[in-house]
């Protein structure tokens, strides 16, 4: 192998164990290559090698940075890593107060011995049929009733959407997504060999004609998208549109996985499963609902992909904990997960207030049930660069290069999850952001 390449896997090392840190800057080329004893030619390749894969963001007048959102080598994006800097405003993990006590009496009946060693047993993707009735319940609504005939269940929603795509779409075949993408989606599409189409969107979401453009320009297998409070700018699909997009779907003859994980906080809405059932595989989980340390992931699967998605989940051993499960039944049939739900509406509402009131004048995007809030900065800020500043101030946030598909096309913003810090603490972090964003990028 070329030295230079060497010398890049090293750094793609240190990127994905995190001794260089998202938004990091890298020495200058001349320094580095000082400071190795290379050429500065040399230290030229390893720089264009690591921006190749994706680990690094160039900046005219500024530098070189670590890219946010990557965690190994290739660009592929840390799943789940906890975030170092004191404020975490990156992962989005909402636990309203009295959480914890509104869980554990659906859980003492499990901690008998003989209950226990039943939920302790290996559970496959078809779950039982208490947890199918519970959950097919769990995810119907007025307009549209979910078979609990049709449920399927991983370990989380990860898992099921990796086991949704890989069942509906092959190595080097063409899956269409938001232009700006749910980031873990980038990654599973990249372990599967999965070539990412950027369809172009709105402010109300998805364009249903940038699915025909798409697919006539070079045939796509299947399309992933999130309809309700999109992942990261909170868009919402009208009813029209919806409408529309499925009626494309239909004509391309493509199925769709539609990740429906934060759709609680807008109950009643119609879900894309509903318009064209006969093509949609709806994902779900726990983890935005209750908590990602007790989850499960399910998804609502037609007759006609049943199989694909069961044999897929088989196959990536992805299988649901029988306790997760066992819990979750209970929660479900005592009230407790609505009662949940509930509180993790009021608390999202309560957060949005925040986010509007203490960065009153930034160019914001979000819906006001949502977790989350996307932020158009100021001209004179780069994403990188602003994402190096908040670290500096302790906290995190997320760049667009970490849901973008182009990077050519990235816009100049960052997604703030509101859910993760005590509320007096996010208004203070949120004055920080205000106040950073106000100074000269």
């Amino acid at each position: 192998m070329d030295d230079y390449r060497l010398i890049a896997d090293g750094l793609a090392a240190e990127i994905a164990d995190g001794r260089l840190r998202p938004g990091q800057q890298l020495p200058t080329q001349r320094a580095f290559a000082r400071s190795r004893g290379i050429a500065a030619s040399t230290a030229a390749r390893v720089y264009r090698e690591l921006a190749r894969r994706g680990l690094t963001v160039g900046e005219v007048g500024r530098g070189t940075f670590v890219r946010a959102g990557q965690g190994t080598e290739g660009g592929l994006v840390a799943l789940a890593e906890p975030a170092t800097a004191p404020v975490d405003l990156e992962l989005n993990y909402p636990t309203p107060p009295g959480q914890a006590e509104l869980l554990a009496p659906g859980l003492a009946p499990l901690l008998r011995p003989d209950a226990l060693a039943e939920t302790l047993r290996p559970v496959g993707a078809a779950g039982t049929a208490a947890a199918r009735r519970a959950f097919a319940g769990l995810v119907s609504t007025g307009a549209w009733q979910a078979g609990p005939e049709h449920l399927l269940f991983g370990g989380n929603g990860r898992q099921v959407v990796a086991g949704a795509l890989s069942a509906l779409v092959g190595p080097g075949e063409r899956l269409g997504v938001e232009a700006l993408t749910y980031p873990v989606v980038k990654a599973v599409a990249q372990r599967l060999g999965i070539r990412l189409v950027p369809l172009a969107m709105d402010g109300d979401g998805l364009l249903p004609g940038a699915v025909a453009t798409a697919h006539r320009a070079a045939p796509l297998r299947a399309v992933y998208l999130q309809p309700r409070l999109q992942n990261p700018t909170g868009a919402n699909l009208p009813a029209e549109r919806a409408a529309a997009l499925a009626e494309e779907l239909r004509r391309a003859d493509l199925p769709v996985v539609e990740d429906a994980i934060w759709s609680f906080l807008r109950p009643g809405s119609t879900p894309l499963a509903a318009l064209a059932p006969e093509r949609t595989v709806l994902v779900d989980s726990l983890s935005k609902r209750l908590a990602p340390g007790l989850t499960t992931g399910f998804a609502v699967v037609p007759d006609g992909l049943r199989e694909r998605v069961a044999g897929a989940l088989r196959s990536g051993g992805w299988a649901p904990s029988g306790f997760a499960l066992e819990a979750a039944v209970r929660w479900i049939g005592d009230g407790t997960l609505a009662a949940v739900e509930a509180a993790k509406r009021a608390d999202a509402a309560a957060r949005q207030e925040v986010a509007r009131r203490v960065l009153r004048g930034a160019r914001l995007r979000a819906d006001p049930c949502s977790y989350y809030v996307w932020w158009e900065l100021p001209a004179a800020w780069r994403a990188e660069t602003f994402v190096a500043a908040a670290a500096r101030a302790g906290i995190s946030v997320t760049p667009a290069a970490a849901f973008a598909v182009d990077p050519r096309s990235t816009p100049s913003a960052v997604r703030v999850g509101l859910a993760s810090p005590p509320l007096p603490v996010l208004e203070r972090a949120l004055a920080a952001l205000g106040r950073i964003a106000g100074g000269d990028g």
